[in-house]
């Protein structure tokens, strides 16, 4: 059953109870990552595994996303600064027990590439907290095909990611 989270801002990241970061070097410069993750949601079905549906809603300004296993998310885009930061806050899910969720996804240089960064910030139910922090190597492997799958398409497409 999906149910409201509370409304935090993007400073939650800093602040969550649960707080877990994950980083990776790609080759793709900031400016195409950062599009990829905040101007081409519905292509996130083709780099993130976990993803089987990302739309944007109200002209970019939120994001309905579901997850393989069948959870749902319905977002509001906190912070989209190119090209380095990319914020968004859960506002409903049917995941039992969170209270609230942000996902940042920071990009910095790195050498002719990208640094990226992408923290994931909860609240919720003691047992949410625990399987949160279980979930954490599950959560890393994902982040880190994701991105590596992200660099692959950017590739693909060229220099300017387009």
């Amino acid at each position: 059953m999906a149910q409201r989270l509370r409304p935090v801002g993007p400073d939650f990241v800093r602040t969550a109870p649960v707080r877990l970061v994950f980083s990776r070097e790609v080759s793709a410069a900031p400016v195409p990552v950062f599009r990829a993750l905040a101007e081409d949601v519905t292509g996130w079905t083709e780099w993130f595994g976990a993803v089987t549906l990302a739309r944007p809603l109200d002209d970019g300004a939120g994001r309905e996303i579901r997850l393989r296993g069948g959870v749902r998310f319905r977002e509001t885009v906190l912070v989209a600064e190119e090209p380095e930061v990319y914020a968004y806050r859960v506002d409903v899910t049917d995941a039992p027990g969170a209270r609230a969720l942000v996902e940042e996804w920071r990009l910095a240089p790195a050498g002719a590439g990208t640094r990226v960064r992408w923290t994931f910030a909860a609240d919720g139910t003691a047992p949410f907290r625990l399987a949160l922090r279980a979930a954490r190597p599950g959560l890393g492997r994902a982040f880190r095909s994701a991105v590596t799958s992200l660099d692959r398409r950017l590739a693909r497409r060229g220099p300017s990611g387009g």
